[in-house]
């Protein structure tokens, strides 16, 4: 399924900072050689990304900061295409689909390599089998505590949901996974349940990264923080809260066009600045190769300069611009007693201006207020203006708060919104937000601002009545959005995990639907069934849609090969720096 964004580059310069400012402290990067295509090896790639990691364990990653990280060091069957987000091989190196699409044989590459690891038993990374895709789904259909994950294959691998209760409270199944057999040493057969539209998608999904048993077996839980895999670079070392260093893997087996082996750069190192002005400064003193999303009281500034004057202060580095495939959003618990109401949820859906928040409190920094759906502009076969969302109309937002029993919100309680600070923005959305509902309808809300890991778990267990939340795609499907409103997994009790549907949401229509959408045999059946779907759960407000983000992304003029899109799915295989020598002096990796 190709995904084709609309980009737009502008030209922008950031004025940098005096020489002699200190530079980050660790390893050093040696290497700048000149390669074939007038490409380069060398250098360490410095980014920031405003939260710490939560897991690099497959199975454990539900946040879009482990996974920019665990890309980079794991690998599954598929991947995605930088530059247009279509699937295409990674792992396998052919499939075929036969028995009415429900049977997939898929072929490996041959010699490639785990990392060198001290898991296995000299260190030396061992090379690739079928048997450690076997291991790794089979992990993957087993009920332990670290797996998150197993909802992607649960009705879709045969015999997955047989097995993940056989396996319950650490028991060992008696059989091996019906739907997942090894033919020989570079060949596995995959059988699902039934025909899966989105299967190859989810082949190529964080929670489908292949990691060896070895790993698995010797480090345990401890994988939220280690990785072995077998992508472009190794986990070199995590300073826990602040930084993640990653270095070149020796043995990595691809070649670019040019037949150079890959990939370029010596490392890549990650910064954890939650403040969006200190990221910024950082930049502009060379220690940052990209900052992405820039400060937003910047924005204008800086549009308004390099388009009136292009050689100017602002015309020299790129400003990659993009849709993303992001929507902002205040998720209701739709099982607290408050917000079953569907009115309340309306109300409040209804009493927020949302092209005020995104023209004058984010100064423009976002693709276009929340509308329509959940599902974000950034899929051009999908057209959202077809679902009907929920613009400000304060007399329609006094009006179904009446009907729930609170007219001019007398007897309403004061509600809590929790929400992690991000840099800024969210904080200022949130205190307009507060000022609008107690002007439009009489209600009081309390903002409550918490870790990041905190705000996950209430999130996990339902101990929320709102949560502000980023919605971000980690496969390019408005699947990968109306999955949050899917009731399968919501659990009978108040609380009790519910991911994906941290809403809670249940509408027996939207989920028939949505699984008559994952079946589909055509593309316009699947349109067709998901956009059904999103216009029931939107008529039901189980969220409230903010605004569609866009991406702002700042880059070095040295940095080369780096393309941007909607996903904010970044494959650093290819990057290279046009000069490296230049920057081995700043480029250190712990």
């Amino acid at each position: 399924m190709n995904l084709t964004p609309t980009t737009y580059l502008l030209a922008l310069l950031v004025a940098l900072a005096a020489c002699g400012e200190q530079q980050p402290r660790g390893y050093q990067s040696t290497s700048s050689t000149a390669a074939l295509g007038d490409r380069q090896y060398g250098g360490v790639f410095r980014l920031n990304e405003s939260e710490f990691i939560k897991s690099l364990h497959p199975h454990g990653i539900n946040d879009v900061y482990s996974y920019r990280v665990a890309a980079q060091v794991y690998e599954g069957l598929f991947k995605f295409n930088q530059e247009t987000l279509a699937v295409t091989e990674g792992l396998a190196e052919s499939c075929e689909v036969a028995a009415g699409n429900v049977v997939y044989t898929i072929k490996l590459r041959k010699g490639v390599k785990f990392h060198d690891d001290p898991c296995f038993a000299d260190g030396k990374g061992r090379e690739l089998t079928a048997q450690d895709v076997q291991y790794a789904f089979t992990q993957l259909c087993t009920a332990y505590p670290e797996n998150r994950a197993f909802h992607i294959f649960d009705g879709v691998i045969k015999g997955a949901r047989a097995y993940f209760n056989a396996s319950a409270n650490g028991a060992k199944p008696g059989v091996a996974l019906e739907g997942v057999k090894v033919l020989d040493t570079h060949t596995l057969q995959l059988t699902l349940e039934q025909p899966n539209s989105q299967f190859r998608i989810t082949l190529a999904r964080p929670e489908t990264f292949i990691f060896p048993r070895e790993a698995f077996e010797k480090y345990g839980p401890e994988l939220n923080r280690r990785a072995v895999g077998t992508g472009p670079f190794t986990l070199a070392s995590v300073d826990e809260g602040k930084s993640v260093n990653l270095k070149r893997n020796p043995h990595y087996y691809r070649k670019d066009q040019y037949g150079n082996a890959l990939p370029f750069l010596d490392g890549i190192n990650m910064q954890f600045i939650k403040d969006k002005r200190t990221e910024f400064l950082e930049f502009k003193g060379g220690r940052l190769d990209m900052i992405y999303r820039v400060p937003t009281d910047d924005i204008m500034r800086i549009l308004e300069e390099s388009q009136a004057n292009p050689d100017g202060n602002f015309g020299k580095y790129p400003l990659q611009r993009e849709a993303e495939s992001q929507t902002q959003i205040y998720a209701f618990q739709n099982a607290n007693p408050l917000f079953k109401d569907v009115n309340v949820r309306k109300a409040i859906s209804f009493a927020i201006d949302r092209t005020k928040i995104l023209n004058y409190v984010l100064n423009g920094e976002g693709f276009a207020a929340g509308l329509h759906g959940l599902t974000p502009p950034a899929f051009d076969w999908y057209d959202i203006q077809k679902v009907k969302g929920y613009d400000f109309n304060r007399d329609s937002a006094n009006y179904y708060l009446s009907k729930a029993g609170f007219p001019g919100g007398k007897g309403f309680p004061e509600i809590t919104l929790d929400m992690s600070e991000e840099g800024g923005r969210h904080t200022s959305v949130a205190v307009e937000i507060k000022r609008q509902l107690k002007e439009n309808l009489g209600i009081d809300l309390n903002l409550n601002v918490l870790p990041q890991a905190q705000i996950t778990e209430k999130c996990l267990n339902g101990n929320y009545q709102m949560v502000r939340l980023a919605w971000v795609a980690d496969f390019p499907s408005p699947e990968n959005f109306l999955w949050m409103f899917h009731g399968k997994y919501v659990p009978a009790q108040a609380q009790g995990n519910s991911y994906p549907n941290v809403s809670r949401y249940r509408n027996p229509r939207f989920d028939a639907l949505y699984e008559k959408a994952l079946t589909a045999s055509t593309q316009e059946e699947i349109t067709r069934y998901f956009l059904e779907a999103e216009k029931v759960a939107m008529e039901d407000a189980p969220i409230l849609v903010l605004w569609y983000d866009e991406c702002y992304r700042l880059l070095q003029s040295h940095v080369k090969n780096l393309p941007n899109n909607p996903m904010q799915y970044r494959d650093f295989t290819e990057v290279y720096f046009a000069n490296p020598a230049a920057e081995t002096a700043k480029a250190n990796l712990p």
